[in-house]
């Protein structure tokens, strides 16, 4: 079946209501109502993150970066993972999957301290996918607004890699595959703050410091095996995310 036929099966599905506004201005927004822009606004096929800026198997990753990987429609962004025919330097197959991030792009957006970011995501089915909303910046500067694993199909793993912070979120009402939810981080200099819907889940005390600024990389990414579970078949995994904003 060719790419563009395995999308149109996968990609439609009723839109939620999103909660109010954080307080703040909205500075910055991705609402996914136009075709992603590439080069200008957004970089599909590199990042500093990853070892090899297309792949990183030394991350216990099988992913293979593709703009193709992602799409839009109805204001929705797809990201798209599916076995790729190349192999990896650790001897196991690759998959072909979406990444966005702010970095190497003409605009070259980033958070600084004190911003919150907030996105609305649709939670994947399918072992061994991993969606992730993170920062990075010069080998550092990561702090995970959230990581999910469908094999722990109700926690969400929240992290400051800044100065070492982190919790594992539990919410069997609101996070699990298939559904929709609005997930939040403040970078504040002393705290972190984490929001699910709406409601401040995990304070970290530690914080990012005031001079703290970062790229935002949204992607899809796929379990090696080492800490969850590998795709265990090859049919497609899909990611859909509604919007990206930051307020400031």
């Amino acid at each position: 079946m060719k790419f563009s036929a395995i999308l149109e099966m996968i990609t439609g599905s009723e839109k939620f209501t999103p909660p109010r506004p954080p307080d703040g201005s909205l500075v910055w927004a991705e609402e996914f109502d136009a075709p992603i822009a590439w080069g200008a606004r957004w970089t599909g096929d590199r990042t500093s993150a990853f070892r090899y800026c297309d792949h990183n198997p030394d991350d216990n990753k099988l992913d293979w970066l593709d703009p193709a990987c992602v799409t839009v429609s109805d204001g929705v962004a797809t990201f798209i993972a599916v076995p790729d025919d190349r192999t990896l330097e650790n001897g196991r197959q690759a998959w072909r999957t979406g990444l966005l991030t702010t970095e190497y792009s003409a605009e070259g957006f980033q958070v600084r301290t004190g911003d919150l970011v907030e996105t609305r995501v649709r939670l994947p089915f399918g072992t061994g996918a991993w969606p992730a909303l993170w920062t990075w910046k010069d080998g550092r500067n990561e702090v995970d607004t959230f990581e999910y694993h469908p094999d722990n199909p109700n926690l969400l793993e929240l992290s400051n890699h800044v100065n070492s912070a982190a919790d594992y979120h539990t919410d069997v009402h609101a996070v699990a595959p298939g559904r929709w939810v609005t997930i939040g981080t403040r970078y504040g200099a002393r705290c972190v703050e984490w929001y699910v819907n709406g409601d401040c889940v995990f304070s970290d005390g530690a914080g990012v410091g005031p001079d703290w600024s970062a790229y935002l990389i949204l992607n899809l990414s796929l379990s090696a095996g080492g800490h969850h579970p590998a795709p265990c078949g090859p049919e497609p995994i899909t990611f859909d995310v509604e919007y990206l904003r930051v307020y400031r």
